[in-house]
């Protein structure tokens, strides 16, 4: 149906055409509508997942970031342990605490009448 051929009763309304007119809008069906209301779902879900994935690969990504982190103080305390170590066992060492004796208090080895012997 074209303008032209447009009734009485419609007058003063816009007729409602499939472009037959330049400008003039014309109705959209259900079926139109629905379909439309489809793809702006599946373009709304779609980009819900591109940006989960986003998200995930941020969260990958930092917690390299700590992993790395945590192996890197796990090596630096493993070597001040051992460092500790050695040192305990370089200040608790026979030798070491037989010349602090002998240097730092005066002592030396008992002479053979200082010796008494348990009962």
């Amino acid at each position: 149906m074209n303008v032209a051929a447009a009734p009485t009763s419609w007058i003063g309304r816009a007729p409602v055409t499939r472009g037959a007119v330049a400008g003039v809008r014309t109705r959209t069906s259900a079926r139109e509508r629905r379909l439309a209301r489809q793809v702006a779902l599946g373009a709304g879900a779609a980009l819900a997942i591109a940006l989960l994935l986003v998200w995930i690969r941020l969260q990958v990504v930092h917690t390299g970031y700590e992993l790395s982190t945590s192996r890197q103080l796990e090596h630096k305390l493993e070597q001040e342990q051992h460092e500790l170590a050695l040192e305990i066992s370089t200040l608790t060492s026979p030798r070491r605490l037989e010349e602090l004796a002998r240097e730092r208090l005066g002592m030396r080895p008992p002479a053979p009448g200082q010796v008494v012997s348990p009962p």
